[in-house]
């Protein structure tokens, strides 16, 4: 339109024009759109140390740096180191700190971030410390000059807290503290958390950023260049990289992410508010339903309420445990399955898969039941997954 303000940099460009065309510029060789995939693991030098800016695949990949480019310009962050994995991710993260080093986390995280920090970094000498309160004051309570990390997510996994980023942010700063945020259940479609004050944006690339459940990923985003100095050498030297071929696949689902985004929340959101008040559930947990704790925070830092939708079975811990299980085993659109975030519908029983490697004491007293079940809902259509978890529920 005449008159309409056009964006003259990438910086400029909006979520979705981003999505599609930072690092996917054309071949210059060949002017292939879409850019060619590099399965090298090492590269040809002109003479000693004299090269074209690649020496080895672990340090770097022309492929890689096209998605952490990407993934990057998506967060609003710096730079991004692309990983193998979330908890490639994760321990390549918590690697930064040294022995005596304090992290505190909110609770409820996903179960292998609690191994790794209990059970893998403790054991180096890191205190990990644990709230099972989600306000800014808690964390006021517990962070102080040995605080080296503050650990969140947002939403979290399962019971879908949301959390005040530019609150606790400001709390972790005021120490010299860093804060980092999964972003894995929002995306930064939804909430960017570096706009908050996180330091740090980290991403199980697995789930909605792959989108397909075809390729396993994890990235870290930074807010400054110089965040990404020690963890650009950790990423090299731990050596938890991406194959090109993953990358590809993940960028490639980046280009689908805001519509993908979209019709999941749409969907969750639908699906949640038809499930409340049933008989069978104590609890429908999402952001976006009124009666979530959480949901003024949640409007104000998401445009969309993502695609988990977590419920809770009536009834004792042995009643709502086989019920529970008798609905994963009863769905028929949805398959039982770990990980999330894929286009078709999955649900899961945390305590027994996600959550296991949490002690079961720890687990239940933050709320993890076994009666939970977690629902990540794909998109399908709406009305064969309420026709689905309709049925499912019936032989609960």
């Amino acid at each position: 339109m005449a008159g309409e303000h056009k964006p003259e940099s990438k910086n400029e460009w909006r979520f979705s024009t981003k999505a599609i065309h930072v690092g996917q510029e054309p071949d210059p060789v060949t002017g292939a759109t879409v850019p060619p995939i590099h399965p090298t693991s090492t590269y040809t030098q002109a003479s000693p140390g004299r090269h074209k800016g690649y020496e080895y695949s672990r340090s770097s990949n022309p492929t890689r740096v096209n998605l952490e480019r990407c993934l990057a310009a998506l967060e609003g962050g710096a730079k991004c180191a692309a990983f193998a994995s979330g908890s490639a991710a994760t321990a390549t993260l918590l690697a930064t700190l040294a022995p005596g080093d304090k992290v505190v986390a909110f609770a409820d995280v996903y179960g292998g971030t609690f191994r790794l920090m209990k059970r893998v970094f403790e054991g180096f000498g890191v205190i990990p410390v644990f709230t099972d309160d989600p306000s800014p004051n808690s964390f006021a309570g517990l962070v102080d000059s040995k605080t080296k990390l503050v650990w969140l997510e947002s939403p979290t996994n399962p019971l879908l807290r949301c959390l005040d980023m530019a609150a606790i942010a400001r709390i972790a700063h005021a120490t010299g503290a860093k804060l980092a945020v999964d972003n894995t259940f929002a995306t930064p479609a939804l909430q960017t958390p570096i706009s908050f004050g996180a330091d740090y944006v980290l991403h199980s690339t697995t789930k909605y950023i792959g989108g397909h459940s075809d390729v396993i990923g994890g990235a870290v985003v930074v807010k400054d260049d110089a965040l990404m100095e020690r963890l650009a050498f950790l990423q090299n030297a731990i050596g938890g990289v991406p194959g090109p071929w993953d990358c590809y696949l993940q960028q490639r689902g980046l280009k689908t992410l805001a519509l993908r985004m979209e019709r999941h929340s749409a969907n969750a959101l639908a699906l949640a508010k038809h499930l409340k008040g049933h008989a069978k559930l104590s609890k429908v947990i999402y952001p976006f339903l009124e009666d979530h704790p959480d949901f003024a925070l949640a409007k104000k830092q998401m445009c969309g309420g993502g695609g988990i939708v977590t419920i809770v079975f009536k009834g004792g811990p042995d009643a709502a445990k086989q019920a529970a299980i008798r609905f994963c085993e009863s769905v028929r659109v949805f398959a039982c399955a770990e990980s999330l975030g894929g286009v078709e519908s999955l649900v899961c029983h945390p305590a027994i898969m996600t959550h296991a490697s949490i002690p079961k004491e720890i687990r239940e007293a933050r709320g993890v039941t076994d009666g939970l079940v977690r629902l990540s809902v794909g998109i399908e259509d709406l009305d064969d997954l309420v026709a689905d978890v309709d049925q499912a529920l019936t032989k609960a």
